[in-house]
Formats: structure tokens, sequence, C-alpha cells
């Protein structure tokens, strides 16, 4: 009999192929985008398909669409979770975002660019953070929170990877080909890879989660029953808390890894687009640390409790911000990726075990909702900000320290209740 851990190798390549479908979908749609948002907002001033004013709130207004889209998109993602197979979601979401990015390449107007944005979106449904949770949740229990940190670094990977390929393209190609070129690694690498190694369950390859030894089909039926249904969940004050952390953290995040890279370019602090883009690449970099560390120390300590560590971490960071200098910009991006990187795999983690494995896809649809609309506000407002001060984005982002030491206060809030919940009879996680 082959051991548990030598047979549990397949979780690991689950935790590989999700890995590698952050990566590509979130660095093609997120994280590596903004590299082509100046080359993209040139070409349309010079056809005069958008004036120099106006030009920043056309990113933000398209950065927004793609968060809102997902976001809505979310709730129906969470019902197709339990209708279909992850599998087969995640193959229509590769041809989503191939066709999203075939589009974005022959962009003129900010039509255009919207309509790719909201494709962008919808691809993030199909193969994106929802359906890699509910994957990683099936596959592992005890090693839930590392295996989670591990999958979510791909979010930051992508935005290091993207960059690096895309910027010498834009310089020997220009950006429409850099964009078709950089969308070969959704049909060339991410498709066959979910076609040939993604399986929904563990059971289907003989196995339980984290190589344990294979239950009765009894108890796994049980197990993935227990927990709350969306209704239950919407009815406990840990819910709104837990909503409204979320959205106030995702302010922050998401203007921040759109538009960062644009203020650093501004008059005020005075990069180049070259030295903006490493500093884009060090806000993904140091991310990559927050979430594998602070994942893996969610398997040891009260999940609870290294979130409210992480947010601390943002809202600190944020305060440098009230004097921006070339120095305290780069400063900013240590402390902030560290925090922002654990956020992004406590919200999940912290999702499946508060409210269970039951109606997970519907919670999480929900729970994603509520983010994007934080998220969708941020980016719109400090677009439309920079946009009436001239394209200063200075005070702009005023409005991330804001919303960070709100998330704090919630994140505290969070703590407590979960506390108070692990105490009674009905607690659902450690």
């Amino acid at each position: 009999m082959i051991s548990g851990e030598r047979k549990f190798l397949h979780g690991w390549i689950i935790v590989a192929i999700s890995t590698l479908a952050m990566m590509i979908s979130n660095g093609l749609s997120i994280g590596g985008l903004p590299v082509f948002y100046r080359p993209l907002l040139d070409d349309l001033v010079r056809t005069g398909a958008a004036t120099p004013q106006l030009a920043p709130s056309v990113i933000g207004t398209a950065a927004s669409l793609t968060f809102l889209t997902a976001g809505l998109f979310s709730p129906v993602a969470g019902i197709l979770v339990a209708r279909f197979r992850l599998q087969l979601l995640m193959c229509v979401g590769c041809v989503v975002l191939g066709v999203a990015l075939l589009l974005y390449s022959r962009a003129t107007a900010p039509a255009h660019v919207y309509a790719a944005h909201v494709m962008f979106g919808l691809s993030l449904g199909f193969v994106g953070l929802l359906i890699n949770t509910v994957l990683i949740s099936n596959w592992f229990r005890r090693r839930r929170g590392t295996a989670m940190g591990i999958v979510i670094t791909g979010t930051s990977f992508g935005g290091v990877l993207v960059p690096t390929i895309a910027t010498p393209l834009i310089g020997l190609y220009g950006w429409r080909t850099a964009v078709l070129i950089v969308s070969l690694l959704v049909w060339v690498v991410l498709l066959p890879a979910v076609l040939l190694f993604v399986r929904d369950h563990p059971r289907e390859v003989g196995l339980s989660p984290d190589g344990d030894q294979l239950a009765p089909e009894d108890a796994t039926r049980a197990e993935q029953l227990a927990g709350m249904t969306l209704n239950q969940a919407l009815r406990t004050p840990i819910f709104w808390v837990f909503g409204a952390c979320a959205a106030l953290l995702f302010y922050p995040i998401f203007t921040t890894s759109q538009q960062f890279i644009l203020y650093l370019q501004t008059p005020r602090i005075g990069l180049s687009r070259e030295m903006a883009s490493v500093a884009q690449a060090t806000l993904f970099i140091t991310s990559v640390g927050g979430k594998f560390l602070f994942g893996w120390l969610s398997d040891r300590l009260p999940p609870a409790r290294v979130m409210l560590v992480c947010c601390s971490l943002m809202f600190a960071a944020t305060l440098l911000l009230l004097r921006p200098t070339p120095q305290t910009a780069f400063l900013f991006l240590i402390p902030f990726g560290l925090g922002y990187g654990g956020t992004f795999v406590l919200i999940q983690l912290l999702a499946v075990e508060t409210f269970g494995l039951r109606d997970i896809g519907r919670i999480l649809g929900t729970v994603i909702v509520i983010e994007t609309i934080g998220g969708a506000t941020g980016t719109y407002l400090t677009g439309r900000l920079a946009s009436a001060a001239g394209g200063d984005y200075a005070l702009a982002f005023y409005g991330v320290i804001i919303a960070a030491g709100g998330a704090l206060l919630m994140a505290y809030a969070l703590y407590r209740l979960r506390a108070a919940m692990i105490k009674t009879p009905l607690a659902l996680a450690r």
C-alpha cells in the first residue's frame, strides 16, 4: 500500500494547477495589466478617442468594471459550482479570458476597453478566486491554510510575471502585439493544464483530503453538508462584519494594485515608467511573502487573529502616504504588500472555516459581491479624484488611508465575534 503522503501527490498537483490558474487569470486581467495602461492611454489620446484630462478616469472606470463584473457574477458562479464540474467552469474561464485579450489588443476607443474589462471580470468568475477556493477546500482540511496561501501567491506572481514578460515586448513590438503574445499563456499553458490534471474531489482518484484514509461515502457526504446555508449566514452579525471588513480591505488593495503605478509617474513622485514598473513588481513580490507566511500561520494560530495582524500592517503602511516622496512610496510597498497578501488568503479561509462547506459557493459569491463593491468604489473614486486634480493622485489616495483604518476596526470586531462563536456548540471552525 502506498503511504498517504505519497498517495496525496495529486493534491499538491491540484495546488500547482490552481496556483497557475490564479497567476495567469489575475496576472492578465488585474495584477499585471497596468503595464499596458500608459501606452493604451497614449494611443487613445493621440487618436483623439480620449482627452488628456479624462484619460485617468478611463482606466479607473475600466478597472472598476472588471471588479464589478466579477463581483456581480460571483453569485451566479456560486450556483454554477453546485451544478457543474469545476474543471468545466475553469475551461470556460480560459476561453473567455483569451477572447478578452484579443479584444483588448484591438481597442481603439474607451468603449472597447470597457467591453474587454467586462470580459476580464467574467473570466475571473470562472477561473479565479471563488472556483479555486472551493477546489482547494475540497482537497485539504488540516493544511488548508498553507495550501490556500500557496495558491493565492499566484495572484502576486501574475503581477510580476506579466510586467516582466510584457515590458520588453512592448518596447520591441508595441503594446498591441505584446498583449497577443502574453495571451498565449492562456491558450498554450493554462487551458491544457486544467484539462489534463484538474479533478474536483480527491475521491475521484481514490483519495481523501490531506491524504488520509479514504472515508466512507456517508461520512464524506455528511462533511459536505456541515455548515450554514446562505440564508442562515445572512442572518448572523458575523457575516455582515465579515463583509464590511472585506469591502474596506478591497478598496485599498484594488486601488493600489491598479493605480499606484500611475501615481508614481506623476510630477509629485516623478518616477520613470521603468521604475514605476519595478515598484509594481515590488508590491506583488512582497505580497507573495505575505500570502505564504500568513497562510502558514493560519494553520497554527486562530485565523481571525492573523487577519488582525495583517490589517494592522496595511493601515500602518498607508500612513506613509500622508507625506508622499519617492522614498516613502517604495517604503509603503513593503508592509502594505505583506498585509495585503495575508488578508487575501485570510478572507477566503475565514469564509470557509466560519460558514462551512455546505453552501460555500453561494456564500463566497455573496462575499465577493460585497468586497467587489468596495474595490470598484475605490478604483472609480480614485480615478475621478485624480482627474479632478489634473492627474495628481496624492489627495485621491487619502481614501486608501481611511478605508484601511476602517478595515482594521472591522477586523477587530470580527476577531471578537469569532472568539465568541467558537465557544458555542454551533461553532463551525476552530
